[in-house]
């Protein structure tokens, strides 16, 4: 099973991001029931594992946060790979990160060593993008770049799986866990 832990965006910041995406016309949108911020991605896991992780994740105790999201950023600015709504880093929010990076290995799962870049995919991109999308990407983020919404409390993040299709990911919630 691929799996990952994410927290799922609450429905006032899915629909002021589903609106957002409206004026993007270029890539591939995330669907509005995928939009998510991804505390650590876990590959393929067998079920066993999925289980172990399941009962470490449960287990963890950390504090309920405000998500603040604002601005738009690219990833790959040179060759984008996807356009994302940023999160605002928050020491709860990283705090959070780290225990469920530690949880996954407490389950034998290696992680990548990557930089903690908070954010909500709103579209992916071919790995080559002709002129016009890229003029058409840079339109919207020069449109939208200031775009800011109101902090929203954040009490539970979860487990999921990602099956891939051919019309994109489908993500299954496994399991949910409540913060403090």
């Amino acid at each position: 099973m691929r799996l990952f832990a994410a927290i799922d965006v609450p429905p006032v910041i899915r629909s002021a991001l589903t609106r957002l995406q409206s004026d993007l016309r270029v890539g591939r949108l995330v669907a509005p029931e995928n939009l998510h911020v991804t505390l650590a991605f876990l590959d393929d896991q067998s079920l066993q594992t999925a289980e172990i992780l399941n009962e470490t994740l449960a287990g963890i105790s950390a504090s309920c946060f405000d998500l603040r999201v604002a601005g738009l950023d690219v990833f790959d600015r040179a060759a984008p790979r996807l356009v994302c709504a940023s999160v605002e880093p928050s020491e709860d929010l990283t705090a959070l990160r780290n225990k469920v990076r530690s949880a996954a290995r407490a389950a034998e799962i290696d992680l990548r060593r990557e930089r903690f870049r908070p954010h909500v995919t709103l579209a992916r991109f071919p790995r080559s993008m002709p002129r016009p999308d890229l003029d058409k990407l840079g339109a919207f983020l020069e449109a939208h770049g200031d775009f800011r919404l109101d902090p929203v409390r954040i009490e539970r993040f979860g487990l999921y799986r990602s099956i891939l299709g051919p019309d994109g990911p489908v993500y299954d919630l496994l399991a949910d866990y409540p913060l403090d």
